[in-house]
């Protein structure tokens, strides 16, 4: 993992003068150009408008007009969030010249927020898996062992993250794809609530399961970040009206009180003896910092039938167009939506939203869940690669802890737990009821804190 400071250290010193936007974004474009060859995390540079931006920044900080802890900070997005004359491609020959005309509003936030937007990042073509092996600009790798895959689908944006390209980075999770890369590559990643963010300008992969969140290297940078991207946005209508509170501040809040829960069925199934070993000892820690950790029993939801569908929805006349277009993978999961009828999509999407609404029972007898959040490290690129058959199942069990918390809707946060004799990252997760980002931010830190 990289050493650079964090966006907490950085913000007071950029206030103070200390050091200069233009420095700091020079800085992350020579780490690229050094870095990227490796782990082609970037698929589009925006070096000139970066420093451009970085310069006025500067301006605006030398008149005392400061826009809080992310003015100046280079950060930059997953590929299928839309960025007004910049191409925006979801890693896909389909899209190899869409530039839209407008900015994704959670860019919109960040650019208010003063962020530097660096530019875009690689990612598993159209956000359709776990790996991000498949992409029409060639697989993402791993910052602590470029053999290893980085994951998905936000594998570039954490790759980008984790080997220190950037300071944070705008992701999007529709099973898993934040906080996977995330626990694979030894850094924070936060999902939040369905309809926290909004996700207008976002290529989807299932509009009913599509979570935007923050990627970064520690969870007060994470906590930062989601302050400035999350709230209302009356023309998305996944979105939802509920007051932001304060993450920041959630982050000096005692989890002495918290009542913690181990699923242990389903979550903790199979779990590689060193996925199951580090998360031993971080449910020892975490039972130093909460008032109680009880074993829960939860009804895991595991059918993909909305996901399949609404992918395929999306998709369906841009296949019968041009499939050719599309990588071999991709069109074949793509497909796999065709044949769900109407009404069995209906009683689907029903079931979800009774799911969505009774997930406020798990929260009864306890405030948060803990898992692993994959039940293994990295994966091999060249063992995925020479059985291509053993891609997805590999990429279902990798999202298999994550999945669930999509159906529910439920904010969820992968941080890092320890490292392999391998030396490969293991993740765990943090999950909390709807709205409930403080109280999964609040336990993050304390455990961050006190495993250093």
């Amino acid at each position: 993992m990289h050493s650079l400071e964090t966006i907490a250290e950085l913000a007071p010193r950029l206030r103070r003068r200390e050091i200069s936007p233009v420095e700091l974004m020079k800085a992350c474009l020579e780490r690229i150009e050094k870095l990227n060859p490796a782990l082609n995390a970037f698929v589009t540079l925006c070096a000139d408008s970066a420093l451009k931006e970085a310069r006025q920044a500067e301006k605006e900080m030398a008149l005392g007009e400061w826009r809080g802890p992310l003015h100046g900070i280079p950060v930059a997005l997953k590929d299928l969030i839309d960025t007004a004359g910049v191409r925006t491609t979801a890693a896909s020959k389909v899209f190899e010249n869409r530039v839209p005309a407008q900015d994704a509003d959670v860019v919109r936030r960040l650019r208010c927020a003063g962020a530097v937007i660096v530019g875009k990042n690689n990612l598993h073509e159209f956000a359709y898996g776990g790996s991000s092996l498949v992409s029409d600009f060639g697989e993402v790798r791993n910052p602590r062992s470029v053999e290893h895959i980085a994951g998905g689908s936000s594998g570039g944006s954490v790759a980008a993250v984790a080997g220190g390209l950037c300071y944070a980075a705008i992701g999007t999770d529709t099973a898993g794809s934040i906080r996977e890369p995330a626990a694979l590559c030894g850094c924070v990643g936060l999902k939040p609530t369905y309809g926290r963010v909004s996700a207008r300008g976002v290529i989807p992969l299932s509009w009913s399961l599509d979570h935007v969140g923050p990627i970064a290297a520690t969870v007060a940078d994470a906590a930062t970040v989601l302050q400035a991207i999350a709230g209302y946005d009356a023309d998305d209508v996944g979105s939802a009206d509920v007051p932001v509170i304060d993450y920041v501040g959630a982050l000096r809040e005692s989890s002495k009180n918290l009542r913690v829960g181990i699923p242990r069925a389903h979550f903790y199934d199979n779990l590689g003896d060193e996925v199951g070993a580090a998360m031993a000892r971080a449910i020892e820690v975490i039972g130093t910092l909460v008032s109680e950790v009880r074993e829960t029993k939860l009804d895991v939801p595991t059918d993909r039938t909305v996901q399949l569908a609404e992918s395929y929805a999306y998709h369906a006349e841009k296949v019968a167009r041009a499939a050719e277009l599309y990588q071999p993978e991709t069109l074949q999961r793509i497909r796999a939506g065709e044949k769900i009828s109407a009404a069995e999509y209906t009683q689907r999407r029903r079931e979800l939203d009774e799911a969505r609404r009774s997930a406020h029972r798990i929260f009864e007898e306890i405030d948060l869940l803990i898992t692993p959040t994959t039940p293994m490290p990295a994966p091999k690129i060249a063992d995925l690669k020479k059985d291509p058959a053993a891609l997805r199942p590999a990429e279902l069990t990798l999202l298999r802890n994550t999945r669930p918390f999509n159906v529910w809707g439920l904010p969820a946060i992968s941080v890092p737990c320890g490292v392999t004799h391998a030396g490969l990252p293991v993740g765990l997760q943090i999950a909390g009821p709807r709205w409930g980002e403080n109280l999964v931010l609040s336990l993050a830190q304390a455990y961050e804190q006190a495993t250093g």
